[in-house]
């Protein structure tokens, strides 16, 4: 991977993700500058070896300016303010990362009038322990050597993948950018309904986890088999699965599924307009 400069504007969950990620693969702290106004933030960064910046407008502005690659990582509704903080930075050798929810490569060049190279990701925050999954958007123009450097450093936190079409990141958040809560929402689910079968806490945690784990191993080591292929090799007709299975039928779980992700597409596409 080719090492650059990088500058971190926002210190939250997800750069937290990405970059004690980058860390476990040998990038260089030194080479990382956070900006952040959470002083307990900055620490668990300095604490690494990487350089922190309390943020306000000044000291944000010389972190920009000498960095080669921007990531902005603030909530999209703080996006314009952060940005506008940069008006007299030239960001025209820099490359602007974006991992703000639902903010468009149009309403980024407003605030970023002089940026030039533009890519908007989005991340999950499996990126923590090397399994993330991020879908990448560049316009057609952007060098390639600088779609190389991004998607090498997403790579280096997990898996990657471009869309064409930029309407297509809303779908991807539903698909990666979220749902890993929805897993830990039905891990919880299953937990829960073991301890109030008598199972201890760590015994039920144990048995979901691994369980999840290993079905997820299955998935990505059998290409060739679909999915439902997977469910089905463990149904046995009229067995224990197959009881269980029949409950989440007559309760529509694909459905509730389905109702689930366009709610996240479609908040998604409000964000965009919004801010």
């Amino acid at each position: 991977m080719q090492t650059k400069s990088i500058c971190f504007i926002g210190g939250g969950n997800m750069a937290q993700a990405i970059i004690f990620g980058l860390l476990k693969q040998g990038y260089p702290a030194t080479n990382i500058t956070v900006c952040d106004p959470n002083i307990d933030k900055l620490n668990r960064f300095a604490q690494k070896g990487i350089q922190v910046v309390e943020s306000n407008d000044i000291s944000n502005q010389r972190a920009v300016k000498k960095s080669e690659v921007i990531f902005l990582a603030v909530k999209p509704q703080v996006l314009a303010e952060v940005c506008h903080s940069f008006s007299s930075v030239d960001f025209t050798d820099k490359l602007v990362i974006s991992i703000a929810a639902g903010i468009s490569q149009t309403r980024l060049s407003q605030l970023l009038p002089s940026a030039e190279h533009i890519i908007r990701v989005m991340p999950n925050t499996p990126a923590l322990v090397s399994a993330g999954m991020s879908g990448l958007f560049a316009p057609a123009n952007l060098p390639t050597e600088l779609k190389h450097f991004a998607q090498d450093l997403l790579a280096a936190v997990g898996k990657t993948c471009w869309v064409e079409h930029e309407e297509d990141m809303h779908t991807v958040t539903a698909g990666s950018g979220s749902s890993p809560a929805y897993f830990f929402l039905f891990m919880e689910a299953m937990q829960k309904a073991l301890v109030s079968m008598n199972l201890d806490e760590t015994t039920a945690r144990l048995l979901v986890q691994q369980s999840a784990l290993g079905a997820a191993k299955m998935v990505v080591e059998n290409p060739e088999l679909a999915i439902s292929t997977l469910r089905e090799n463990v149904t046995s007709k009229g067995g224990t699965t197959a009881a269980a299975l029949a409950i989440f039928n007559q309760q529509n779980l694909q459905q509730t599924v389905q109702q689930a992700m366009q709610a996240c597409v479609e908040r998604s596409q409000q964000m965009e307009k919004l801010f």
